[in-house]
């Protein structure tokens, strides 16, 4: 176990406990430092405090570290479509049928075990040892671009960011039936779904804020090729926000018709969602002495979702609608 020790002096006056922990800690984040204070790791003048005790001058402060918990996921090597890498972040096009962490039934083939063995010790630890430079997530049948962090520092000014809505997501998705409007916004909080603990739904009561903007790349008639953006990411947040609208995802069992899905497995071999991350916009910030540029990655559509739209599903797709898919 590691142990900091701090001297508050009267510019730090007033401040609460995790804030001033992590200003002073950059490489842990507040929600680690948090944990840490429930688990009374943190002494103010030789007492127990709780996260919202505010600084006093004078105050002493010892922060104690547990030792790293012994990482027991194994790196594989596991094939990556990385579409950037630097000394901080890396982006990778995740496959379909790839979980993003281990988890019960997933503890290898996952992109952790994959990142692991590319980047070797050079991950954050933020989330710890399950989730390793993971800054966010996809579903395990949705297929796109996913940021990853080498840095601690990095890592926590990135989710910050993405708690500010700074990261920008674009994803591509096709839709059952025809879309009213051509482009408009779902602002509907999503939270755990009443009755149904492993889905999402739209809760009013218990739901998170969550924003989706879309608009109609192309219409088929039977179903629509539309863009998403994301304001928020709450986990199932495409997927709820269209079928609130009548217009679940191809291929979605979880929030479409069993009917409809069992339709499109049949005729046209869609077995999971069609949906796409197919941009990311990272924030430019600062690292020590050196500037980070905003940057856009694109993620190329798989070729799955090609075939789907070019030669399986509806022949009278227009050439401008398959030239913005490709």
């Amino acid at each position: 176990m590691e142990t900091l020790e701090f001297n508050v002096d009267a510019s730090a006056n007033n401040i609460r406990i995790d804030r001033y922990l992590a200003d002073q800690c950059p490489e842990h984040s507040r929600s680690y430092i948090q944990k840490l204070l429930k688990e009374e790791q943190v002494l103010v003048n030789g007492r127990v405090i709780k996260a919202n005790y505010k600084t006093q001058s004078g105050d002493y402060i010892e922060f104690h570290i547990p030792d790293p918990e012994v990482l027991d996921i194994l790196p594989e090597n596991i094939p990556l479509d990385i579409l950037y890498e630097d000394d901080y972040v890396l982006v990778v096009n995740k496959p379909k049928d790839m979980v993003v962490h281990p988890s019960a039934g997933h503890t290898s083939g996952t992109l952790v075990n994959a990142v692991m063995a590319h980047c070797g010790e050079h991950l954050s630890g933020i989330n710890g040892v399950l989730r390793p430079g993971i800054v966010h997530r996809i579903d395990k049948d949705t297929t796109g671009a996913l940021l990853i962090c080498k840095d601690d520092v990095v890592h926590r000014d990135l989710a910050e960011q993405l708690k500010e809505h700074s990261i920008k997501r674009r994803y591509r998705a096709v839709v059952q039936g025809n879309l009213k409007e051509d482009e408009g916004t779902v602002n509907a909080p999503v939270g755990r779904h009443p009755t149904d603990r492993k889905k999402m739904a739209i809760n009013h009561k218990n739901g998170k804020e969550a924003i989706t903007h879309y608009k109609v790349l192309e219409r088929f008639g039977q179903a629509t090729y539309i863009e998403c953006r994301l304001e928020t990411g709450r986990t199932h947040q495409i997927r709820v926000h269209m079928a609130s609208l009548g217009h679940p995802l191809l291929g979605d069992y979880k929030y479409g018709s069993k009917k409809w899905n069992d339709r499109y497995k049949k005729e046209w071999k869609i077995k999971d969602q069609v949906l796409h991350a197919y941009q990311l916009t990272m924030p430019g910030m600062k690292r020590e002495l050196e500037n980070l540029s905003e940057k856009t990655f694109y993620a190329k559509v798989p070729e799955t979702f090609w075939k789907l739209i070019k030669e399986t599903a509806w022949e009278h797709g227009t050439q401008e609608a398959l030239e913005v898919l490709h």
